[in-house]
């Protein structure tokens, strides 16, 4: 069976055994921030596990696209060197809510692999948690599996093997016993089995988990203990634990933490499974890599055709047919290459797939070719993939020409410096330099790790973390989320009657929090969150911000709660984060509701408008533009969307026209709830990676028709009208506006008419041919800076001629480093060429300060590129300068922004020099 009919008979089986199919969800989980990617077949279904919502269907099965390439699941490096890692694969599962337990999870699992697969029932082990006999016992006496080949997993209960058989997604949330099943590849191959001292080897493999969710675990205490007494931290925990808590010791900064959880039943047991598609492939089709099955063996037959590698047993190509899935499907989901986040991520991963097409001789694109070839083998199955397949290929052609523009010198650097420190005898790669890498070139440090852990060389990656905090805020890492929903709550959820009402009376207090803690009280001066049984304060959701207003009790004078936003702790569950004015609050007691209206109805403005204009742009700049973000509050709507090119000012003014028709037709707004198929029918815009129930409100806003959660005006005229503000680039493919309407769309027309009529005063011209005066001063302003220029340029030429005399010897080389203050760019060049043709052969390093702002230039002549480059040497000098740079072997520049250290990057520059020199003597 190849890799399509396995899927297709997992789902077939599991629906004739009453399982609804659900398509697979997006790899950008819906409103949850603690989970980077889609991650396991049961993320799209953890609210239903935790009781938090209900599906019209208590049995599920599904193939889950699933991305794990980032904080915890970051296996980057074994990917394309193991059989079985990946950073993108799909999770097959069926699921159980509240309906079907163990009996029935194990024994679909026996029946679809001994049955339908047809897999050999003796060569199937399986093993339980220690001490869960249940499962033990329906293995053995109802299933029939010897009792030599279930194998307990655990501490105690006379477990064979010490190891870990407890499910958890994370250290709280649901969580219950596992029962996995292996296959045996026989004594053939090398490996013991599961849980044993040998287990990690090829024999014994795992191809389906049975995770039986019983419990939730929260976080119950945390205690910090100083640094030096660790000890006291692993008694205490010790001690936890024979009084039957679960504990966890963890370093935090300079102490060490001590963290107690509570477990307590969920309300109705529930089964999560999971097998890996690759890997009951690899089974079924009687190999040993996941990367020998049908549907890698035609990627990697693409990977080789597209960058002339006949051997396709090379790792590299493995690297590229497992990349290739993970960054088209995350395009697909709508992630784009950026500096941080799921972006960053996206970006690492192509470019260690472009990294592994140079290593193999391939420097130009590439990668973007291979998308054709995956939707051949995956778009049957997920036709989004087929969809978005253009969009998929031009955003990474695009990351491909923008790295490639440095992968060469990037690469040049590093195994310049990779001989250098060869020669030197040094094994550690330092972490000044695996910096520079990253932010002058953007190699993401794994890929640098890539690099050198071919060559035996390890990266100094304390050194480089430390380089990296000097510039953390703008380039950070991966893994920091917005956590919104980090409160321990179990109680009722919220009704939200916002749409109808801005004030309500007798709202009960469910819950408080100070300090992130649950407290039955909140005291005057204390800022917290107050959780209400029901609220006419919206929530932040879908881009709209969170409602601002005001607990109250009576006049307000005995009680005041300011709230500052509205946020969601769960998903239907909304906090009300604030200031307590006045008085004091306490679980079970009521109070008044009132949400700030002019916020409110400036932000509905806002709202209504973003959809409107999300149809305009769609109709003016065509069907490609899709939302990527928003961001709707009570100033402004932001709206990010798919497209490459900055909007015309003819097609702004389209924009603009049609929103402006849309509000004068005054055409009243219509929400429906309905059915998310039916909902469907409707043609209602849907979005990337937005996470929709079963029920789903359907608006009509004029011509628009959008699935929105949010609050909006009653009719379009409403609005006011609507001007845009401004438009920029936010990342590859992807742009913004911001756009006004209403009172401040007025403001922003009244303050252009101002400036433009004091523009037009202040240059003595009429409105109407500012224009043509403007045109007239570039030109003249234009004329000015060349004449300036050449002057600069004559100047700095006379002093050329004097430097030449500066230069000193160093190993029978000529090298001169030094100041043209006052020099501009092409002066600087002008003088390099200059000293090079005076000084025939030699190394020029000259630099240039003008008010903060550094310029450096560096020169080789021709007869010693082969010992020197220039790129390397600007690069090292501008690192003193906090700059960076780069060029050509014979010449390079760079810049910077700490003038005082101009004297220490020329120090350095002679350093690397001399340093080179004398090791390529030696």
């Amino acid at each position: 069976m190849n890799v399509s009919d396995l899927r297709e008979k997992f789902l077939a089986y599991f629906e004739s055994q009453g399982s609804t199919r659900v398509p697979s969800s997006s790899l950008v989980p819906g409103n949850d921030p603690t989970l980077l990617f889609t991650n396991s077949g049961m993320v799209q279904f953890k609210d239903v596990f935790l009781g938090q919502d209900k599906r019209p269907y208590t049995r599920a099965t599904t193939a889950q696209r699933c991305v794990r390439a980032g904080g915890k699941h970051n296996d980057l490096e074994n990917v394309g060197y193991t059989a079985r890692h990946h950073t993108f694969f799909e999770m097959l599962g069926n699921f159980s809510f509240g309906d079907y337990f163990k009996r029935d999870a194990i024994r679909y699992a026996w029946e679809l692999l001994t049955t339908v697969y047809k897999l050999p029932a003796d060569k199937l082990w399986v093993t339980v948690y220690a001490e869960d006999d249940e499962a033990h016992d329906i293995w053995a006496k109802e299933i029939g599996v010897p009792i030599e080949r279930i194998v307990r997993i655990g501490d105690n209960k006379g477990a064979r093997y010490a190891s870990d058989n407890f499910w958890q997604m994370a250290d709280t949330g649901p969580c219950g016993p596992c029962s996995e099943i292996f296959y045996d590849h026989g004594p053939d191959v090398w490996g013991g089995p599961p849980g044993s001292p040998e287990g990690d080897g090829d024999r014994y493999i795992e191809v389906w988990n049975l995770v039986f969710m019983q419990y939730e675990r929260s976080v119950a205490e945390e205690t910090s203990f100083a640094s030096e007494v660790e000890a006291q931290a692993q008694a205490a925990k010790a001690d936890a634990e024979r009084a039957g808590t679960i504990a966890l010791v963890a370093r935090q900064g300079d102490a060490w933490k001590l963290t107690t959880y509570a477990q307590k039943p969920l309300p109705r047991p529930c089964v999560d499974t999971g097998m890996g598609l690759e890997r009951i492939a690899a089974v079924l089709q009687h190999v040993h890599s996941n990367y020998e099955i049908d549907l890698f063996q035609k990627l990697i037959q693409a990977a080789g055709r597209e960058t002339g590698c006949a051997d396709l047993g090379h790792v590299s190509l493995k690297v590229i047919a497992d990349h290739i899935r993970a960054c088209a499907f995350l395009i697909a989901d709508g992630v784009i290459p950026g500096n941080e986040g799921r972006g960053y991520v996206l970006r690492r991963i192509t470019r260690r797939a472009l990294r592994h097409g140079y290593k193999l001789g391939q420097h130009k694109p590439f990668f973007h070719k291979l998308v054709p070839d995956l939707v051949a083998e995956m778009g049957a199955a997920y036709p989004e993939l087929a969809q978005a397949s253009s969009r998929i290929q031009d955003t990474l052609e695009a990351e491909e020409k923008r790295f490639g523009e440095t992968l060469e010198n990037g690469m040049r650097i590093l195994e310049a410096e990779l001989d250098a420190m060869r020669a030197r005898g040094a094994s550690t790669l330092s972490g000044d330099v695996a910096f520079a890498l990253y932010d002058t070139y953007g190699f993401p440090l794994d890929l640098t790790a890539d690099v050198c852990r071919e060559r035996d060389v390890a990266v100094d990656e304390v050194g480089f973390d430390v380089a990296m905090d000097r510039q953390r805020e703008q380039a950070r890492a991966a893994g920091k989320f917005k956590m919104t929903g980090n409160l321990d709550y179990s109680g009722a959820a919220t009704q939200f009657q916002g749409y109808e009402h801005l004030q309500l009376d007798a709202c009960r207090i469910l819950a408080l929090y100070v300090g992130g803690a649950s407290v039955p009280r909140m005291d005057e001066g204390e800022e917290g969150v107050v959780v209400l049984d029901r609220t006419p304060f919206y929530a932040e959701s879908g881009g709209q911000v969170g409602d601002a207003g005001v607990l109250f009790e009576g006049d307000a004078c005995g009680l005041r709660f300011l709230v500052a936003d509205t946020q969601k702790i769960q998903a239907d569950v909304f906090g009300h984060h604030g200031r307590l004015e006045v008085g004091s609050l306490h679980v079970g007691e009521t109070v008044a509701a009132r949400v700030d209206a002019g916020r409110r109805h400036a932000t509905m403005r806002n709202h209504s408008a973003t959809h409107l204009l999300h149809k305009a742009l769609r109709l003016v700049l065509g069907e490609h533009v899709q939302q990527k973000g928003s961001l709707v509050d009570a100033e402004k709507t932001r709206f990010d969307f798919a497209h490459d090119a900055p909007i015309s000012a003819e097609d702004v003014q389209r924009i603009e026209r049609w929103v402006n028709e849309q509000i004068l037709h005054n055409a009243a707004t219509q929400a429906r709830v309905l059915p998310i198929e039916e909902a469907k029918k409707t043609g209602a815009m849907m979005l990337f990676g937005e996470k929709y129930g079963d029920v789903v409100r359907v608006l009509d806003i004029g011509d628009s028709r959008e699935l929105c959660g949010g609050t909006h005006v009653a009719r379009t005229g409403d609005i006011g009208s609507l001007r845009i503000i401004s438009q920029s680039a936010v990342a590859a493919g992807v742009r913004r506006v911001e756009a006004a309407t209403g009172m401040n769309a007025l403001q922003l027309g009244q303050r252009q008419s101002s400036e433009l009529a004091a523009l037009a005063a202040l240059l003595k011209t009429p409105e109407h041919e500012l224009d043509a005066r403007a045109t007239q001063l570039l030109e003249q302003l234009r004329a000015l800076e060349k004449d300036l220029a050449a002057l600069k340029a004559q100047h700095a030429a006379s002093r050329g001629v004097e430097l030449a005399a500066q230069a000193q010897d160093i190993g029978g080389v000529k090298f001169l480093a030094a100041r043209l203050d006052g020099a501009d760019a092409t002066a600087l060049r002008s003088v390099v060429d200059q000293l090079k043709a005076r000084l025939k052969s030699a190394v020029v390093l000259l630099a240039s300060t003008e008010g903060d702002k550094v310029q450096l230039a560096a020169g080789v002549t021709q007869d010693l590129t082969a010992r020197i480059k220039a790129g390397e040497l600007v690069s090292i000098a501008a690192q003193q300068v906090g700059g960076k740079g780069g060029g050509r072997p014979d010449f390079a520049m760079a810049g910077g922004s700490q003038p005082q250290a101009v004297d220490a990057a020329l120090a350095a520059g002679h350093a690397f020099v001399a340093q080179r020199l004398v090791a390529q003597s030696a």
